[in-house]
């Protein structure tokens, strides 16, 4: 059932704030090893989807997915472990960035190939609607997916078999570089009126809109409607990936990122709450984030002898020689 509590949705949304700028603090540190794609300025999106769901739905996401992990409800501690590699992570440091995930909560993972959020939660929901079982899934996916043929396909076979699926189009402008304008002929919401998908554009920065949004979508779904599809129109105030803190992109103009920041959703629902409740929220979360870095820096890194631990879902380990 939706959770329309205004002030859970503000934690949601200033928890993963607060997480992915401990994280990028992180990697400057050296910590985090390879980087991340911070979901800063997308919070909102995350955080009122996932309020919209129930315990047994499931979710993929995206190469910036760590918002999408924690609006579900992971551990921030196993999460932030999960990102600096150690073996108390959600993946006992395998997945890192990219790839968490967390099945006890419905979590498919974080994914790394654009557009592939879409095919994993139509096929794992199709697969919970043959056992009899009232499933909806949320595949997240970026504006510079759109033109995928993965997620393309996922459109299609949701739409043809009915499998109740929220198509969330997380669109911040630009995919990597590109501006959107120069890359989607169109709009992204024709996309799916081409597969009979009804789709609605709403404000990403509002986590409230896109709570009612998702929760609306999700209420069709669950009584027997086939997929949906939201745009919710966002905008990433920090880099597309920390490596662009050292080689200094210039694709977007100062003015632009100043305007894009204006609408902060940390602040949008914040104003929702009375000041003792925001000022209480923003304590407990900085205590989280404080025990969650303690856990994961003291946590130990993986033991180079398991390196091919989990690479065979069978158990098998690789043959060794050779003939």
């Amino acid at each position: 059932m939706t959770d329309a509590d205004p002030v859970r949705l503000y934690r949601t949304v200033r928890l993963i704030r607060r997480f992915e700028e401990r994280a990028v603090e992180l990697v400057h540190g050296g910590q985090i090893v390879g980087g991340i794609h911070p979901y800063l300025g997308q919070e909102g999106i995350a955080a009122g989807v996932c309020a919209a769901l129930d315990a047994d739905d499931v979710l993929a996401g995206t190469h910036r997915g760590h918002g999408h992990v924690l609006a579900r409800g992971a551990d921030p501690a196993r999460m932030l472990a999960e990102l600096c590699g150690r073996v108390t992570g959600l993946n006992a440091g395998r997945g890192g960035s990219m790839h968490a995930a967390d099945l006890s909560l419905g979590v498919l993972g974080a994914n790394a190939i654009v557009g592939a959020s879409g095919a994993i939660v139509t096929g794992a929901v199709w697969a919970h609607r043959q056992r009899g079982r009232d499933t909806v899934g949320v595949s997240f996916f970026g504006d510079g997916a759109v033109n995928e043929g993965m997620l393309l396909e996922a459109f299609n076979l949701a739409a043809l078999w009915r499998v109740p699926v929220l198509f969330v189009c997380e669109n911040n402008g630009y995919a990597t570089t590109m501006p959107v304008a120069g890359a989607v002929a169109g709009t992204i919401t024709d996309r799916a009126a081409a597969f009979g998908i009804p789709a609605v554009v709403v404000d990403g920065q509002d986590p409230e809109g896109v709570r009612v949004a998702a929760a609306a979508a999700v209420g069709r779904m669950r009584a027997g409607g086939g997929p949906e599809l939201i745009e919710a129109r966002t905008y990433r105030f920090d880099v597309h990936h920390t490596f662009e803190h050292a080689v200094r992109l210039d694709y977007r103009m100062p003015d632009e990122v100043t305007r894009g920041r204006a609408r902060d959703p940390v602040d949008i629902q914040g104003s929702r709450l009375s000041d003792a409740d925001r000022a209480a929220v923003d304590a407990e979360v900085e205590a989280t984030l404080d025990a969650a870095v303690d856990f994961a820096l003291a946590s130990p890194h993986p033991d180079p002898a398991d390196a091919m631990a989990y690479l065979y879902a069978s158990g098998l380990t690789a043959r060794t020689g050779g003939g």
